[in-house]
């Protein structure tokens, strides 16, 4: 697959199969082509030549209503977060939902009980339920891209791309969006793809490193493949110094407390006890209290809310 902007070309040539479950990193310095790759696979960009497939279904011939649902299966994080800052959080996850109302409910924000339950319980998951009714705009950088995390889980996505999700944080909140999205891609079963600017990280996150260079794949295997040796082979003798920790870097640990997990197929508990436990704390604080959720089902693995199983993904 190759995508020209002018005479550069941002990918050249780049042909992969990602296996259904991996979590994915994809190294390179700024330029190489990484940004482009994900816009590629989510169709934000379309290829100059070549086409992308996803369990037999070519990507690159959807159009319409069915380019819409893919970009709904398919969640995009961005580095900038992308949310509204006026806007409360619960209100910037639900946006997440909808894909799936129409222009007219989609512009009034007319959402269930039960998506607005399964929205509180994705902010309990990341530890935000008691920002739920506060502005986007005044979290900290961490704590909003952690909302834009929770507003791709409400998507029901099969695959989780994200753009450089840590560049602009520090370490401690580096660390938390990191484990939540190893937390995803572990307990959900989802595809994972991650573009990341530090050696380190992708080394203690991803199953599967793909290195790029001037829009070229220069490396692809696992993190134990991916040594010093390699790298300076890949990028010259200043190969570890441009994914050195100087961006952003999770080296430094920190205790991270742990993401509650979805219930096994079957339980009825988590949305609707998350919206009541909410409503219990935002009535004692004399906050607006949400509309009462009713019990919905959520399965262990995301892809069981669509017809189909996680498939292979050609690029």
């Amino acid at each position: 697959m190759t995508r020209s902007f002018g005479t550069t070309r941002a990918v050249d040539r780049v042909s992969l199969d990602i296996l259904p479950g991996q979590f994915v990193g994809v190294i390179g310095r700024s330029g190489a082509g990484k940004c482009t790759l994900l816009r590629l696979i989510n169709r934000l960009i379309d290829p100059t030549s070549g086409r992308i497939t996803y369990g037999g279904r070519e990507i690159t011939a959807l159009k319409g209503r069915a380019l819409r649902d893919w970009r709904r299966d398919c969640a995009m994080i961005f580095q900038q977060f992308n949310l509204v800052d006026r806007m409360d959080v619960l209100s910037n996850v639900l946006v997440g939902r909808l894909a799936d109302h129409g222009f007219l409910s989609s512009m009034m924000m007319r959402v269930s009980d039960g998506e607005r339950g399964e929205a509180l319980a994705a902010l309990d998951r990341l530890d935000l339920l008691p920002q739920a009714l506060q502005r986007a705009g005044t979290l900290s950088g961490g704590q909003q891209q952690r909302v834009a995390i929770a507003r791709a889980l409400v998507q029901r996505p099969r695959i989780m791309l994200a753009d450089e999700p840590i560049a602009s944080l520090d370490p401690g909140n580096a660390t938390r969006v990191m484990e939540a999205l190893r937390s995803i891609n572990r307990e959900d079963g989802l595809t994972v793809l991650v573009n990341l600017h530090t050696l380190d990280t992708a080394r203690a996150y991803c199953h599967r490193i793909i290195a790029m260079r001037g829009g070229r794949v220069y490396f692809d295997g696992t993190r134990r493949q991916l040594t010093d040796d390699v790298v300076r082979d890949i990028s010259g003798s200043d190969g570890l110094t441009e994914f050195s920790e100087s961006v952003t870097s999770t080296a430094a640990r920190f205790a991270v407390p742990a993401c509650p997990l979805w219930p096994r197929t079957g339980s009825r508990t988590t949305a609707s006890s998350v919206s009541a436990s909410f409503r219990a704390k935002t009535k004692a604080t004399g906050s607006p209290a949400t509309p009462r959720s009713r019990s919905i089902w959520k399965p262990r693995w995301a892809w069981m809310s669509r017809s189909s199983p996680p498939a292979t993904m050609t690029a």
